[in-house]
Formats: structure tokens, C-alpha cells, sequence
């Protein structure tokens, strides 16, 4: 599931209980940058520096009251700027200063999930994820996606800019450094052999990403078929080590690996012909917001609301062409 906020009742409601539970965390202060961009934060903080995110560390508590938002569609406030991984994970933005009841709920996420992995350490998760889940080499490989460039990106915080990070997103840190210590004393079980198949993993990737880019280049028609693509007859074959057996890599794989999640969960979430059930982004959410313009849960209340707000404009249009007639009839 993409952008699923972890509620432990109703998944365990829905799905049986020897489910597998897998999620994964970042560095805080690299997932702050990346908010900061893709939710517009400058705009919603109203903060006009060339460098946002020096100016926001410089103190978190300035933007508070600014930085907490509230879906009216869905009844749900939260920060994109404060504890934003732990909201993903089901924690309350009302027990940020709770650091006991902080405590309880990362020990209990501890026990509830299988597998939380660090995006810091991308290929070594997604060893061990292959080998918890008795997977194959090509179900773990992955081509980095939404991989933006913004003004601020390369800017490094510095050692009081992160103390007072870890003071503003204290339950996203005790997050990371939880799972962060969890991640290695899980490789650690793992035996010597486990940085080899790293590094195997690593090289196919590497491969795998260069043929798929190709294919991208050559087809960049996602609806191409396997039967149809000029590719088929320049599959890469992956030959068999001890890590994995030898399969090949097609332009379906390719096809899949490109594509964006919303392509993936599109047929899913397409259940009705008119898109009834189509969500709406928390970006686009967030962007009308900005705005000043209501929020959605769904695509289709939003077009109505968004032509009814065309018709009215229309209308006003027609009506300020008339009064200057009016006007002129009633001078003569």
C-alpha cells in the first residue's frame, strides 16, 4: 500500500494474523527537505528565503501554529514538517510530548512489524528483506523514482540545526534510531555471508537499471505489451549465483520497475467507470489548501466542485459584459 497510515485495529480485522508487516523510515532530517518541497511548505510557512529549510531549523517552534493542517474531507490534522513518519505510523500528533507514551507505541510498532527498512541503507533492507520473505533477487530490485531537484536539496544542516531537529521531530528520531538499531542487529543474525550478497545484489541492480533505462528511451509507451514491444528479442538474462537463479528481464519487467506507484495501484483503485473511488493526492490536497480552496478525499467530488466553480466564474463574466450596455442605454 502506498501512503497507508498504519492503523493495527482494522488491518488486523482484514487480514490474517500471520500477515507480514513491512514498512520503511529515513533519516528525519532528509525526509524534512524532501516534505519541505513536494508539499510546498515554504509557501505554506510563508517563508521567502532563498534557503527554507536553514531558515525553519533555525526554530521549528516560529512555524507552529502555521505548519499544523487540518483536512476538513477527512477530519485528520497533522505537521508535514514535524513527526511525519510517525504519523505514516499511526501515532497522534496530539502525543508529541508525550515522550512515555512515544516510548510504548515504537515498542509496540517494534513487535507489530516484520521488517521496518532504512532508506540510509536501501540495499542492505532489501537484502534482508529478500531473505526474511524467502523472495528471489528480482522481486527486491528497485530504480530510484521522484528524484527532484530544488534549491535547498544539497544544503547540509549543521550539528545545532540537527540538535534542534531532534528537539521538533523527537518521536520521527526516536523512529529512525529505533529501527536504525533494529535493521543492523538483524543483519548481524544474518552471518558472514550477508554483505556478499549485497554486493551481488548491488551489481545486478546496476545492470538491470542500465538495460530498463534503455528500454525507457527505446518505449516510453507504458501500455506496450510484452507481444508488442521491439525489445523482446533483447531480454537480459541474469545468469544464476548463489544469491539467485538465473532469470531473464524483459520489457514487462522493465515496464513494471518504470512505472510510477499511482500506475501500479491505478486499476485497483479504478473501480467504477467513472473513477468514483479515485483519492485525490495529499500533494494536491495540500496545494488548495495553500490556496485557500476546500479539499477532497475523492477525484470526482473535486471536478464537480471545480466545474461549478467554472460555471459560477462564467456567469459572473456574462454578467459585468452586460452592465456596461446597461449603462450606455441608460446615458442615452
Amino acid at each position: 500500500m502506498n501512503h497507508f497510515t498504519y492503523n493495527k485495529t482494522w488491518l488486523r480485522s482484514k487480514f490474517p494474523a500471520d500477515t507480514a508487516y513491512i514498512s520503511i523510515v529515513r533519516d528525519p532530517s532528509e525526509q524534512l527537505r524532501s516534505a519541505m518541497n513536494y508539499y510546498y511548505l515554504p509557501e505554506l510557512l510563508k517563508i521567502k528565503s532563498e534557503n527554507p529549510l536553514k531558515t525553519f531549523l533555525e526554530n521549528p517552534w516560529r512555524y507552529k501554529n502555521r505548519s499544523e493542517v487540518n483536512f476538513a474531507h477527512c477530519n485528520v490534522t497533522w505537521d508535514p514538517s514535524r513527526n511525519f513518519m510517525a504519523f505514516d505510523l499511526g501515532y497522534p500528533t496530539d502525543g508529541v510530548e508525550d515522550k512515555e507514551r512515544t516510548r510504548r507505541y515504537v515498542n509496540e510498532l517494534e513487535a507489530d512489524f516484520t521488517l521496518v527498512m532504512l532508506l540510509d541503507h536501501l540495499d542492505e533492507s532489501c537484502v534482508l528483506l529478500k531473505r526474511l520473505m524467502c523472495w528471489e533477487l528480482q522481486d527486491v530490485l528497485y530504480v530510484t523514482k521522484n528524484n527532484r531537484s530544488y534549491s535547498f536539496k544539497e544544503y547540509v544542516p549543521s550539528d545545532k540545526e540537527i540538535a534542534m531537529l531532534r528537539r521538533w521531530k523527537a518521536v520521527d528520531y526516536l523512529l529512525h534510531d529505533t529501527f536504525n538499531k533494529s535493521l543492523w542487529r538483524k543483519i548481524a543474525a544474518q552471518g558472514p555471508g550477508f554483505f556478499e550478497e549485497v554486493t551481488r545484489v548491488k551489481d545486478v541492480n546496476e545492470r538491470v537499471n542500465t538495460y530498463c533505462a534503455e528500454w525507457k528511451d527505446g518505449e516510453t509507451n507504458l501500455t506496450l505489451t510484452v507481444e508488442t514491444s521491439k525489445w523482446n528479442s533483447f531480454n537480459l538474462t541474469v545468469e544464476a549465483s548463489r544469491w539467485n537463479s538465473q532469470f531473464e528481464v524483459d520489457a514487462e519487467f522493465c515496464r513494471v520497475l518504470n512505472a510510477k506507484v499511482i500506475q501500479l495501484l491505478e486499476p485497483l483503485q479504478n473501480t467504477t467507470k467513472d473513477g468514483k473511488f479515485k483519492l485525490v493526492t495529499e500533494r494536491i490536497n495540500m496545494r488548495e489548501l495553500i490556496d485557500g480552496q476546500p479539499t477532497f478525499k475523492h477525484q470526482r467530488e473535486r471536478r464537480i466542485y471545480l466545474n461549478r466553480v467554472k460555471v459560477a466564474k462564467e456567469l459572473e463574466a456574462k454578467k459585468n459584459e452586460t452592465k456596461p450596455n446597461e449603462q450606455r442605454k441608460d446615458e442615452e
